[in-house]
C-alpha cells in the first residue's frame, strides 16, 4: 500500500499508473504536478489525482512514493528541484525511455542518501496518443516493466518499486542501465524513428495528397506510432543519439541489401528474404485466433 503517491507529470503515463494503483486499492492519495496549470486541474477532474500541486515541493511533501512521469529532458529541472524538497523516507522512481541520461542526471543533482533511493524504471506500454484523457487504468496490464537499479539502491527498495508495478499487472524484469538502451534503441526507438521517416518521406512527395488517400491498412499499421508525442521523442533520440544511430545505420545496411536483391531481379533470393522475417515476425508474435476457429492477425506486442 503507498500512502501518498507523488506524481510528476500527470499525462499517460503517470496517469495510468494512478487510475492502475487505486483500481486495486494499493494508493491512498495521489498528489500531482505538471508544468502546465490546464494539464494537473485536468487530471484532477478526470479523476487522476485527488488534488493538484503547484509545485514540485509541495507534489512531494510526505509522499512515500515519487513517481517521474515527464519527458527525459525535463526531469534534470525536476532532479534539481527534488534535492532540495524529497522527503527523508521518501523512493523516488520514474517511466523514461532512456536511462542512461537519467542515471547521469540524477547522479549530478541528488545527494548520496537521496539516489540510494531512486530506482530507475521504463514501463514498455502506451499509446499513440497522450495527455491526461489518454490514461487507463490498464495501460500496464500484462507489459513489461524494466527496472534498472543502481549499484546504490537497497534490496527492500527496489522490490517495494517492483511490487507497484505487479499491482498494475506489469510483469516486471530487471536490466543494466547501458544493456536497456542498446535493446531499448533496437525494439522501441528504431521503429518510432522509422515510423516518423516513412510518414515525412511519402509527405515530401508531389502525389502525397493521392498517395495517402489510398493508403491501405498496412500504411496505417506501419505508421500508427508516428502518431505518438513528438516532444517526448525528440528527447528520446536526443538522450539516446549514439544508439539510436547505430541502429539506424544497421536498418539502412538492410534497406540496402532488400533494394540489391529487387535491383538484381532475384526473386528466389527475394522470396527466401520475405520468408525468413516472416518466420521470425510470427515466432514473436503467433497468429491469434478470432474465436470463431479462424485465426485472425498477428497478436498486437505488449507495448512500445
Amino acid at each position: 500500500m503507498i500512502d501518498r503517491l507523488a506524481l510528476i507529470g500527470t499525462g499517460l503515463i503517470g496517469g495510468s499508473l494512478a487510475l492502475g494503483l487505486r483500481a486495486q486499492g494499493a494508493v491512498g492519495e495521489v498528489v500531482g504536478y505538471s508544468r502546465r496549470l490546464e494539464t494537473r486541474l485536468s487530471a484532477e477532474r478526470l479523476g487522476l489525482i485527488d488534488r493538484p500541486a503547484d509545485s514540485v515541493a509541495e507534489a512531494v511533501a510526505g509522499a512515500d512514493v515519487v513517481f517521474l512521469a515527464t519527458p527525459v529532458t525535463a526531469m534534470d529541472a525536476v532532479l534539481a528541484e527534488l534535492a532540495d524538497c524529497l522527503p527523508e523516507t521518501a523512493l523516488i522512481t520514474d517511466g523514461g525511455s532512456v536511462k542512461g541520461a537519467v542515471v547521469d542526471r540524477a547522479r549530478a543533482h541528488l545527494s548520496s542518501t537521496q539516489l540510494a533511493r531512486f530506482v530507475p524504471g521504463h514501463p514498455i506500454a502506451g499509446r499513440e496518443h497522450s495527455g491526461p484523457s489518454a490514461a487507463t487504468a490498464d495501460l500496464y496490464r500484462g507489459h513489461r516493466v524494466i527496472l534498472t537499479p543502481l549499484p546504490e539502491n537497497a534490496p527492500d527498495d527496489v522490490a517495494r518499486i517492483e511490487a507497484m508495478w505487479q499491482a498494475v499487472g506489469a510483469r516486471v524484469e530487471r536490466l543494466d542501465v547501458a544493456h536497456h538502451d542498446h535493446v531499448l534503441a533496437a525494439t522501441s526507438h528504431l521503429p518510432h524513428a522509422a515510423a516518423f521517416a516513412m510518414v515525412s518521406a511519402l509527405a515530401r512527395l508531389a502525389e502525397r495528397y493521392e498517395v495517402f488517400r489510398y493508403a491501405a491498412g498496412g500504411f496505417r499499421d506501419f505508421t500508427r506510432i508516428a502518431s505518438s508525442d513528438p516532444v517526448m521523442w525528440r528527447d528520446i533520440c536526443l538522450d539516446n543519439r549514439d544508439e539510436i544511430l547505430g541502429m539506424l545505420d544497421h536498418y539502412r545496411d538492410e534497406l540496402d541489401r532488400l533494394r540489391e536483391l529487387m535491383a538484381g531481379r532475384d526473386g528466389e533470393a527475394l522470396e527466401r528474404y520475405f520468408a525468413d522475417a516472416k518466420a521470425v515476425r510470427d515466432a514473436l508474435y503467433p497468429v491469434a485466433d478470432s474465436g470463431d476457429g479462424r485465426k485472425g492477425g498477428p497478436a498486437r506486442p505488449a507495448g512500445e
